[in-house]
């Protein structure tokens, strides 16, 4: 699957790198009694939202060395965070992003649910599932949903192609609308169903 041409292309392990750091910083912001709150993802509340993250994050270098979704199986299935949710984020998080950075992984080929991708297409959705949702944490624990503005841009430069199939996946809820002359993080969160 082509990639969009703009300039974050060239460094897309970097952008995953600073995204899984966006969703950290929120991570080491939850309070004890904030775990249970409800977030802008129907049925998922702080602790389901960290852990499909972390999930994501332990599946990665799997799927990155060739793994397929058969040969993993079930091993990340149900509650992966434990008694130190930050910590294990942490961890997981510098896995992925180890396993990003390894020689090769974005020109190799991955086996996901939908069929074979090159691994940048899968690494552009990592990016992307780490920054949306790193908003969605925000929101929920009442922190600052301010993101890095570079990411923004990237994200919504390779959503482009993207938000059609996500929507008819079901992946994401409908497009909210949105003035012209929304920033570009309202606009990019709407492109998700988000309300900013």
């Amino acid at each position: 699957m082509a990639q969009p041409e703009h300039p974050a292309a060239a460094d897309l392990a970097g952008l995953h790198a600073r995204a899984c750091e966006e969703f950290g910083r929120r991570v080491s912001a939850v309070r004890a009694d904030q775990w249970g709150s409800p977030t802008p993802c129907p049925d998922w509340d702080v602790r389901t939202l960290v852990n499909h993250i972390v999930g994501e994050d332990r599946w990665t270098p799997l799927l990155l060395a060739g793994r397929t979704i058969a040969e993993v199986g079930d091993r990340f299935d149900g509650d992966l965070l434990g008694a130190d949710p930050a910590r294990t984020y942490q961890q997981a998080a510098a896995e992925a992003v180890a396993a990003v950075t390894a020689p090769g992984a974005l020109t190799r080929t991955v086996h996901l649910s939908f069929g074979d991708a090159p691994g940048s297409e899968y690494v552009w959705q990592l990016f992307a599932d780490h920054l949306v949702h790193a908003w969605d944490l925000a929101r929920a624990i009442g922190a600052d949903e301010r993101l890095d503005p570079e990411l923004v841009v990237a994200c919504a430069g390779w959503f482009v192609e993207q938000e059609q199939a996500y929507r008819a996946s079901g992946a994401i809820g409908p497009r909210v609308s949105v003035p012209a002359s929304a920033d570009p993080q309202t606009m990019l969160l709407a492109s998700f169903g988000r309300v900013a």
